[in-house]
C-alpha cells in the first residue's frame, strides 16, 4: 500500500469519526427504564390522596397497604414531588370491591379453589393536560386453594393484587401505556 492511499484511508476514517462524533453530541436521546414518560419541565409534583374502603367486605390493614404501595410506586419510579395539596398530577379514589368466589370445584362437588379480587376506582388529574384526565377501575385477581383459611393467605394475596393495580394505575397515569 503506498503512503498516498495510507494517508487518503487515515484521512477518510477521520472525517468519519468526526461525523459520527458530531451526530452523537447533537442527538440527545432519553431512556427511562421504569416506563415513566412525564415531562418533568412542565410536571413536577403529584398528589396522591389516602384511597379509603368503600367495599362491602373489609380487611382492615387494606388500606394502608394500598396508600403506601401508591406513593412507594411514583417516589420510585418517578422524580415528582409528592404534596399534599395542588399538584401537577392528582390521583384521589377508594376501594370499591373486596369479595371472594368459588373459581372452581372438585370431582367431590366441593369448592376446590376460590379467587380473591379486589378493584380500586381512580380519578386522575392532569393539572398541565386535561386531556388526560380520567376516571377508571382497575381490578386485580388471586386464587388460593380451599384446603388454606383466607385469613392464612389473605395479606399475602392482598399485598400481590396491591402491586398489580398500583402498577396498572402508575401505567395509565405516567408511562402512556
Amino acid at each position: 500500500m503506498t503512503n498516498r492511499r495510507r494517508v487518503f484511508l487515515s484521512l477518510a476514517l477521520g472525517m468519519a469519526l468526526l461525523t459520527a462524533s458530531f451526530a452523537v453530541q447533537s442527538c440527545s436521546i432519553s431512556y427511562t427504564f421504569n416506563g415513566a414518560s412525564v415531562d418533568y419541565t412542565k410536571t413536577k409534583t403529584i398528589q396522591i390522596s389516602e384511597f379509603p374502603i368503600r367495599a362491602n367486605y373489609v380487611w382492615g390493614p387494606m388500606a394502608n397497604i394500598f396508600n403506601n404501595q401508591l406513593k412507594d410506586q411514583y417516589a420510585n419510579h418517578t422524580k415528582l414531588i409528592q404534596v399534599r395539596a395542588n399538584g401537577d398530577l392528582r390521583l384521589d379514589g377508594e376501594i370499591t370491591r373486596y369479595e371472594q368466589r368459588n373459581k372452581s370445584v372438585s370431582a367431590e362437588g366441593y369448592s376446590a379453589q376460590t379467587e380473591l379480587s379486589m378493584t380500586v376506582n381512580v380519578r386522575f388529574t392532569n393539572n398541565t393536560n386535561h386531556a388526560e384526565d380520567f376516571e377508571r377501575q382497575f381490578t386485580a385477581t388471586a386464587t388460593y386453594d380451599t384446603t388454606r383459611s383466607l385469613n392464612s393467605v389473605q395479606e399475602e394475596l392482598v399485598n400481590q393484587m396491591v402491586k398489580e393495580i398500583t402498577e396498572q394505575i402508575f401505567n395509565a397515569t405516567v408511562a402512556n401505556w
